[in-house]
């Protein structure tokens, strides 16, 4: 699914009015009523509803939610924040379309003063800007956004909480934004969705299928999609009746040190969850009986250093290497670390200290193998790239330094990013809270291994290994809740989510 920019999106209005063709007040009545209809299913019914309209066509959904609202029995006070000399033809004309409607109170706020109290038990709806503001708010706008963030009923933002930017937010004043307990956005999600710093304003989100035009859809372009089950089912090949295991490929894992040879099992077993045909693990030769018996399935080499891994393996009949989870920073590591890269012509997966050894050594980058992965969280990517003061600031980064390296950039969080050398951003779309606990990222790194093993491209691996992580993240919390989920459970669930979203 793709994420757009506030001008793309009002062309694809601009488009489905044409060539739908539909009337713009038509299409407006059609967005408003999926917002309605999303309301009368999840707030209760006997609210007071206190709507917060602007003078635009952000307004006039507003004002087709009043209508509805007020017509199934809700008692409706309309706020018209006057704050242009003009408003929209197609707010005029639902403004007029509220005349004589029982149940509905309309009030015109020319200053602060006029504003109305608002009661905790109320609900109140957002609709006084849309996606396309430029610029901080001040004057009255600012005045009404401090007082519905003052008060402590429910919000519902519709389309975009007001007073947020549609994609970058560095310069805005965050007092003067709109903290919505939710939102619901037409049709696409919006880059400021992707960010943590703005849940405090969107709260929990909603896509609103309004219908537009899906030839316009097809030929906006962007650098920034939002990947869904569909994306994903459509990059899988499955297998053929008569496949073996050397169809699936052979990977070779270096990780675990003393005390930390838990990560190398749980990268492991993720890798052979998602289903390459074989695994050979390096590992501390203390990790030995470890490994050999919570992973059976896997060949081990034991390093001669019984704390930490310290040499290379022979390379030769391996089709994906991956190293990190729990490997330390161990001097003689680290020089390991520079001969896997230097002997290694296959893709490689680099997480956790692998990357924290790279941070230091950033020259090692330029010999990486073509295809090669880092998966940083946000503290290792910093590391890497130079302290961000923001996501923002981050995400670009990161589209710099992976065409710089020409690598694959897995940056983890709520919505994690796959970001390409080509500069293209693919944000996740499943996983929970729960999954913010140690050893989730091992497993992530061993289940992009799996695909990278049975020879999908880089770019799919990713993909593919990002979405059934939080897939079965979302599985697992289903049945042990946020607080009680450890990364072994999201490996346990790899299998279901691969059948559940993979197979047709």
């Amino acid at each position: 699914m793709k994420i757009l920019h506030a001008k793309q999106i009002r062309e694809l209005d601009r488009y489905t009015i044409e060539n739908e063709p539909v009337a713009s007040i038509d299409l407006m009545e059609r967005a408003a009523k999926r917002c309605y209809e999303w309301i009368r299913r999840h707030m209760k019914r006997k609210r007071h509803v206190k709507i917060f309209c602007g003078m635009g066509n952000n307004g006039g959904d507003g004002l087709v939610i009043a209508r509805l609202l007020a017509g199934s029995g809700n008692k409706v006070t309309v706020c018209k924040i006057n704050h242009s000399t003009r408003a929209s033809d197609d707010f005029l004309i639902n403004e007029k379309r509220l005349a004589g409607l029982q149940n509905l109170h309309y009030q015109n706020i020319e200053e602060e003063n006029d504003l109305p109290a608002i009661e905790d038990e109320d609900l109140v709806i957002d609709a006084l800007l849309g996606s396309g503001l430029t610029r901080p708010l001040e004057g009255l706008l600012a005045q009404v956004v401090k007082h519905i963030n003052a008060a402590r009923a429910i919000v519902v933002s519709i389309d975009f909480p007001s007073g947020l930017f549609c994609e970058d937010n560095r310069q805005n004043d965050e007092k003067h934004i709109i903290r919505a307990d939710y939102t619901l956005t037409f049709q696409l999600p919006k880059l400021a969705f992707m960010f943590a710093s703005n849940e405090q304003y969107l709260g929990s989100w909603y896509l609103v299928d309004i219908r537009l035009h899906p030839d316009a859809i097809l030929a906006a372009e962007t650098r920034n999609f939002y990947l869904q089950a569909s994306d994903i089912r459509s990059l899988y090949r499955g297998r053929k009746k008569f496949a073996h295991k050397g169809h699936f490929g052979h990977a070779y894992l270096m990780a675990g040190s003393y005390g930390k040879t838990g990560a190398a099992v749980l990268a492991a077993r993720a890798a052979m969850r998602t289903g390459l045909g074989l695994l050979t693990v390096q590992l501390p030769s203390s990790g030995y009986d470890v490994i050999q018996t919570a992973v059976p399935e896997a060949m081990c080499v034991p390093d001669h250093q019984a704390h930490f891994v310290s040499e290379v393996a022979d390379l030769e009949g391996y089709n994906v290497v991956g190293t990190g989870p729990g490997i330390g920073t161990h001097e003689q590591t680290a020089r390991a670390l520079k001969l896997l890269i230097q002997n290694t012509s296959v893709p490689m997966v680099l997480d956790a200290d692998a990357l924290n050894i790279l941070s230091e050594n950033l020259t090692w980058c330029g010999f990486l193998p073509k295809g090669s992965v880092f998966t940083p969280h946000p503290g290792e990517f910093d590391r890497l790239a130079g302290k961000s003061g923001n996501e923002h600031d981050r995400l670009e980064k990161a589209v710099e330094l992976a065409h710089r390296f020409q690598v694959h950039i897995v940056l983890k969080g709520a919505h994690t990013v796959v970001v390409s050398p080509d500069g293209r951003c693919f944000f996740n779309s499943t996983g929970n809270p729960g999954m913010a606990t140690g050893g989730t990222g091992d497993a992530l790194t061993g289940m992009i291994m799996g695909w990278l093993a049975q020879n999908y491209s880089t770019l799919h691996s990713c993909l593919l290994a990002v979405y059934l992580h939080g897939r079965a993240g979302d599985l697992a919390t289903n049945q042990k809740g946020h607080e009680g989920l450890i990364a072994g459970d999201i490996i346990e669930k790899i299998p279901k989510a691969i059948k559940t979203t993979l197979r047709r």
